[in-house]
């Protein structure tokens, strides 16, 4: 392959050097203890938890996937990337309560909520999750990446993925991987910063760009009739996803977990919502630009996943390819490396260790390591049926998101904010849901085997969006309805664990670790997220010729 030059390879090499340098430090100053490989010795800043945040968000499967959406359906798909009124929920509503109740894990605060039940159960729903969705999107994507840069087998690419991320993240811990997250985040943003501005360079600028698009491409709010996104569906589905990814997922709040304390865990927060804005200008206003280019013959794109290595390789010059290279990388390594250490934590604190309690440190150590190996290869298994589900990369993630999140992010919310929800109730709500969703999905991958006309292809074929909402409410049903009719928990179990619970002592203890700083940043990005919606809608930009 000539796509690279020799100064495109000095970028990448040197970009390897600086994360192999910062790994080698992290690794030494490891101390072989479950604090510090799991929660990096809960002592970490708001700058690198915000960095790291969105790091972890934003994978592969963003640059190969948001992107090919925005090529393929425009802009609708940025409901999920305008999430950062959702990161504010989290360090504003659910960080004191997770800071207080200084757990490893969210099944562990499930188990302080409610029981240990709760606690298995969502373990194994988070690791199933990791291995469908995270680990095999991210293998997937950092693959194709591989194979369209460099011409490397798409196995091979795979596995080099694999390796290279598990070497550093296996031996480093969270340690390693979140202050190698912050390098790959900053490398990660200039590089498709500088990608955006050739872009639009290309196709005479932002208004040209506008005049060149299709009205139904620039509007966030389609039809209700809409077979794929109808507007209502994903404007209240998109925030249950939301709710579930950003506040109760463990590779996300994992880095609130890891702060010194609850004003670096909230600062970080509101670092990461103003940073989680710009994915939906740098990854899916390219997807757009790319269409545009195509359809003016400009770029080949055969295939819409291949929307932002394409525009790479068309309109990069030499040298800067070598940065975006970089980028790449930085997001195939480190939305791995998150979702590497996520799992390990998971199997050893929620599950390893409850089954051996007099388990040494070192040994869970060791046990993380080869539960990281383990989701892997699962992870990679699972790539051949992706196609099953949905042609799109970003398609496929958030239609089995929406079959896996609604249970738990009822059963979180409702926890914190109805002291009267018990652990029968939750656990119902978790296992109903649990099994209602995977039975959804379970029947569209195979829903061409089924009979047209049935029941089962009509429950099969529901747009994910609607199953999403119906998800929710069923698991919010469930929960009620079990907890009225059973006793209600001990005022000891729950106390501190929701706000109608909380003694003086930690209400005036959270409220000292804020001041009106935060609260200004914190509506300046809900007045960024309004005025961007309002743009691309039908009152905006959006509206029809």
């Amino acid at each position: 392959m000539n796509f690279l030059g020799t100064i495109d390879w000095i970028f990448v090499i040197l970009y390897l050097a600086v994360i192999a340098a910062v790994s080698v430090w992290s690794i030494r100053k490891s101390k072989e203890s479950a604090s510090d490989y799991f929660l990096a010795n809960r002592n970490l800043g708001w700058f690198v938890i915000g960095a790291s945040i969105l790091a972890s968000n934003v994978g592969s499967e963003h640059i190969v996937g948001l992107a090919g959406s925005a090529a393929k359906s425009g802009v609708i798909l940025g409901h999920y990337e305008l999430h950062s009124y959702i990161v504010l929920i989290l360090g504003w509503v659910f960080v004191p309560f997770y800071m207080r109740s200084m757990v490893y894990t969210m099944p562990e605060f499930l188990e302080r909520r409610f029981n240990p039940q709760s606690r298995r159960l969502l373990s194994i729903i988070q690791l199933l999750s990791y291995v469908i969705t995270k680990a095999s999107v991210t293998i997937f994507a950092g693959a194709l990446v591989f194979n369209q840069f460099m011409g490397v087998d798409f196995w091979t690419g795979a596995i080099i993925l694999v390796v290279v991320t598990g070497v550093y993240t296996v031996f480093g811990g969270l340690h390693a991987v979140m202050y190698t997250e912050a390098i790959q985040a900053i490398v990660l943003l200039l590089g498709s910063l500088v990608l955006l501005i050739f872009g639009l360079r290309e196709v005479g600028g932002w208004d040209g760009m506008i005049a060149a698009l299709p009205k139904e491409k620039l509007n966030m709010f389609p039809s209700l009739n809409d077979p794929e996104y109808p507007w209502l569906g994903i404007l209240i589905a998109s925030p249950i996803v939301g709710i579930w990814y950003w506040c109760t997922d463990q590779h996300i709040v994992q880095r609130c977990l890891a702060a010194r304390n609850e004003k670096e865990a909230r600062r970080g927060t509101i670092f990461a919502a103003y940073l989680k804005l710009l994915p939906f200008f740098i990854f899916l206003i390219p997807g757009l630009i790319a269409y545009v280019l195509h359809s003016q013959g400009k770029l080949v794109l055969d295939d819409n996943n291949a929307a932002f290595p394409a525009l790479v390789k068309t309109l990069m010059p030499v040298g800067l390819r070598g940065l975006l290279a970089g980028g790449l990388l930085a997001a195939l390594m480190s939305s791995l490396a998150s979702v590497y250490n996520a799992c390990s934590t998971l199997y050893t604190m929620d599950i390893y260790k409850k089954q051996n309690p007099n388990a040494s440190e070192k040994q869970l150590v060791k046990v993380g390591r080869l539960a990281t190996v383990v989701v892997v290869l699962l992870g990679m298994a699972w790539i051949p049926l992706m196609g099953k589900i949905s042609n799109g990369l970003y398609d496929y993630l958030q239609s089995v998101q929406s079959y896996l999140a609604p249970p738990i992010a009822a059963v979180f919310l409702f926890g914190v904010f109805f002291k009267r929800l018990n652990a029968q109730g939750a656990y119902s709500a978790m296992v109903s849901g649990f099994i209602v969703g995977v039975t959804k999905l379970t029947l569209q991958m195979f829903k061409d085997n089924l009979d047209p006309n049935g029941i089962l292809y009509q429950f099969a074929t529901i747009n994910f969006l609607y199953f999403c909402i119906y998800l929710f409410l069923f698991s919010i049903i469930i929960m009620v309805s079990v907890s009225l009719l059973t006793p209600k928990p001990n005022d000891e179990q729950i106390i501190g664990l929701t706000f109608a619970t909380t003694v003086k002592e930690d209400k005036a203890s959270s409220r000292s670790s804020w001041g009106y700083k935060e609260v200004i940043l914190s509506l300046i990005v809900l007045i960024i997220i309004a005025s961007i919606f309002f743009y691309f809608s039908p009152l905006g930009i959006g509206a029809a010729k």
